[in-house]
């Protein structure tokens, strides 16, 4: 670490032995709340994602661009439901459709004609063939994983070094590890994230890095006949954003073409967000299957899965999936109305407006400060990383200054902005967020950094 770094280290932590209280003593009715919360629920949250140190900031209510927390603090949202909120919160067309969907029956176990609406907009939106649901992104994955199993009559998986896709068995290995444990760059290791899974499942796993197709060539050249799927996100989100370098999709694409294993886009955070299309509009690949959740449901809960009409055939003949509350039809509602009404082409050209001016005011406040940091845009997605130097892969975040993150996130909600809980995380817009709210944000940072730099 340079002498520079070393400072800005000292400094940040200076900063996060004085905000870290302030914040602690502004949210004292989630101290309360949180005391009652850990008596019925580990940690007192309801998904170790939302955990907190010492304890979480528990919301209490959320409209357009703002959320308030329990204790009246108000702030300019920019966590928005990790990225599911890209309509922005109580949105009114949301909202009407939900409210309608209720008092015409709130749930049947039967597909009703909005399901099939939906499915029809999906695969238009999306480029598929067909698509099933499911109630989350991780039940998206775990049935596309099968039936790309069933299909292609192997059982191996291929994924991502570092990347998440959700919290089954056969998908929690390699998320975030260690560097201890992570083994070498040439051979990275399946390293189970969660106790609790059996021993032997990791044989059936294999692990390589982002932006890396020679890499991937060497795994099928030795392994090809044994891999049903390659999962990965074509946006490298789960350490901030990690973009494809150029030919990388393809590359990747034409590989699994090749050794005829399956392409599964796990577009559970970019899907919806990154372009009207996705990734496959944006980069212009197509995978063999792809996945989605989060902003594609408004807000409800919803997952979907789809792809090639001769692989999605694979359910027709023996691959299960099933699910009680696939296709709900108040999730369906709501859905179909955020996918036709709110994010239509407009929306996109207003998050690219937006997502300039936050990430070029960021931009402006690092090259003033010489801050080794570095912002990402992308749709109404991005991020600011504590690495001097764009990343290409998991192993680049580890070389993120973390300290620098955990003195900004205290400073920035203590002011009115309020963030995803984790220096993997990043922003995002909705479409309720304007000019003023994306300022407010360069402004907090910029008051960070001069404070950082001393």
């Amino acid at each position: 670490m340079s002498e520079r770094d070393e400072q800005l280290t000292r400094r940040a932590e200076e900063i996060a032995a004085v905000e870290m209280p302030a914040l602690l003593d502004r949210t004292k009715g989630s101290k309360v709340l949180y005391e009652r919360a850990v008596g019925s629920m580990p940690g007192g949250v309801a998904s170790s994602f939302q955990l907190g140190d010492p304890y979480p900031v528990y919301l209490d209510r959320g409209i357009g661009a703002e959320v308030w927390d329990v204790d009246g603090n108000e702030y300019f949202d920019f966590h928005n439901g990790f990225g599911s909120m890209a309509v922005g919160h109580a949105h009114p067309i949301v909202a009407e459709a939900v409210e309608r969907s209720a008092r015409n029956g709130m749930h049947f176990a039967v597909t009703v004609e909005t399901t099939v609406a939906l499915a029809e907009e999906l695969c238009r939106r999306f480029r598929v063939d067909q698509v099933r649901f499911t109630n989350s992104g991780t039940e998206s994955n775990m049935s596309a994983i099968r039936v790309a199993r069933a299909a292609t009559g192997r059982d191996v998986i291929a994924k991502i070094e570092g990347s998440y896709h959700g919290h089954v068995d056969q998908l929690m290995y390699s998320v975030l590890p260690g560097a201890d444990v992570m083994g070498g760059r040439d051979a990275p290791a399946a390293t189970p994230k969660s106790k609790g899974m059996p021993e032997g499942l990791s044989q059936w796993i294999r692990v390589v890095p982002f932006n890396d197709a020679d890499a991937l060539e060497r795994l099928f050249q030795a392994e090809g006949d044994q891999i049903a799927c390659l999962i990965m996100e074509p946006v490298m989100m789960n350490i901030g954003i990690v973009v494809p370098a150029d030919g990388y999709l393809q590359a990747v694409r034409d590989l699994c073409t090749r050794y005829g294993v399956v392409l599964i886009f796990d577009e559970v955070k970019c899907g919806a967000t990154i372009a009207e299309g996705g990734a496959q509009e944006r980069f212009g690949v197509r995978p063999d299957l792809a996945s989605w959740a989060k902003a594609i449901g408004g807000g409800a809960p919803i997952g979907a899965f789809g792809g090639r009409a001769d692989i999605m055939d694979e359910i027709n003949k023996g691959a299960a999936h099933q699910g009680t509350f696939n296709g709900n039809p108040m999730s369906v509602a709501a859905s179909l109305a955020t996918l036709t009404k709110i994010l239509t082409p407009d929306a996109y050209e207003h998050f690219a407006v937006l997502g300039a001016r936050l990430a070029g005011g960021m931009d402006a406040v690092i090259a003033e400060y010489d801050l080794p940091a570095h912002t990402v845009d992308l749709g109404c997605k991005g991020c600011i990383s504590y690495r001097a130097q764009p990343l290409t892969c998991y192993r680049d975040f580890l070389e993120t200054n973390i300290h620098l993150y955990t003195a900004s996130y205290p400073w920035m909600v203590n002011r009115g902005v309020f963030m995803t809980p984790g220096d993997e995380e990043q922003w995002t817009l909705s479409v309720q967020h304007d000019e003023a709210n994306v300022d407010r944000y360069v402004d907090a940072f910029a008051e960070f950094a001069a404070e950082l730099a001393g």
